[in-house]
């Protein structure tokens, strides 16, 4: 993609001027003390730069496993050039939170080329002169088919995400790097009236869910990284899910509870499950419910 044709992370410390992330650069890194996996930052969007500086604001975090923390000089060294000179992008994904209280779930089409057949919020590309909600809204409707009006949506960026792919070294050097910002927005429909209007697009998403709190708990009881069963006592063995045809039509379907709360694994082809940074966000989702209900 032409660089001029997209918005990227710049990051700005002790008053600096902003300089452009390197792609091999931690950007949670760069502002933790000690190594830490998550820091507060302020982002604001300036001259098609996304820039970051320390700050309380915004939580950014990534993974213990982020392959760029753990990258050595010589693995560095190894990536491909054009690889290197991308910079850090920024993408936008939009935790769609329905009047019942329901959030929607998109499984990526297994032909991507980056986290195929894996469960994310519908989400996508900053583009030069727009604004994150601009974006959030562009990409729900590309993918899904589903319109808000920005004046009801009543945005908030719930956190924001270092995202690399693979995910882990053990699946290869990184290809691509993200800050992926998490927005929350609101619909007063429900989430039946709102599945009346789903068009997905084939191209992108394989399937849909809507997700309840008790589900979005479980999954996000299921830590990547770490080990443990997760309780599922309480949740039925299924979950109602739309399948996605090649021609964008939309059938009922059934996936089991233990897919969704299944890990990333260490070695090996990745699999169909939730993603790392989706868990993250959706967790921080359950943390606004509460502060709402208060």
């Amino acid at each position: 993609m032409d660089k001029v044709r997209r918005i990227l992370v710049h990051v700005c410390k002790d008053q600096a001027a902003p300089q452009r992330a390197q792609f091999v650069q931690s950007v949670t890194g760069h502002f933790s003390d000690g190594g830490d996996d998550e820091v507060e930052v302020i982002c604001s969007l300036e001259r098609r730069q996304f820039v970051l500086q320390r700050g309380r604001g915004t939580p950014l975090k990534r993974p213990a496993f982020c392959p760029i923390k753990h990258l050595s000089v010589m693995e560095a060294a190894a990536i491909p050039l054009d690889v290197q000179q991308r910079g850090v992008d920024v993408g936008v994904a939009i935790i769609l939170q329905t009047a019942n209280q329901r959030v929607l779930l998109t499984r990526r089409a297994k032909e991507l080329r980056i986290f195929p057949n894996v469960w994310v919020p519908p989400g996508g590309h900053l583009e030069p002169d727009e604004t994150l909600l601009e974006a959030g809204l562009r990409e729900l409707k590309e993918e899904t088919g589903l319109q808000l009006e920005p004046e009801g949506a009543s945005p908030k960026v719930l956190g924001l995400w270092e995202s690399v792919f693979p995910p882990m070294l053990s699946r290869g050097l990184p290809q691509r790097h993200h800050i992926v910002v998490y927005m929350l927005l609101l619909s007063p429909l429900s989430h039946l009236q709102l599945q009346a209007s789903l068009r997905p697009s084939p191209a992108e998403v394989s399937a849909c869910l809507w997700a309840d709190s008790q589900l979005v708990r479980a999954v996000v009881s299921s830590v990547d990284g770490e080990d443990g069963e997760v309780p599922l006592d309480h949740l039925q063995t299924t979950v109602s899910v739309s399948q996605v045809s090649s021609e964008g039509g939309l059938s009922d379907s059934s996936l089991s509870v233990e897919v969704l709360v299944g890990r990333a694994p260490v070695i090996g082809p990745d699999v169909e499950r939730v993603s790392t940074g989706t868990k993250f966000a959706l967790e921080l989702w359950l943390k606004s419910l509460e502060t709402s209900d208060l």
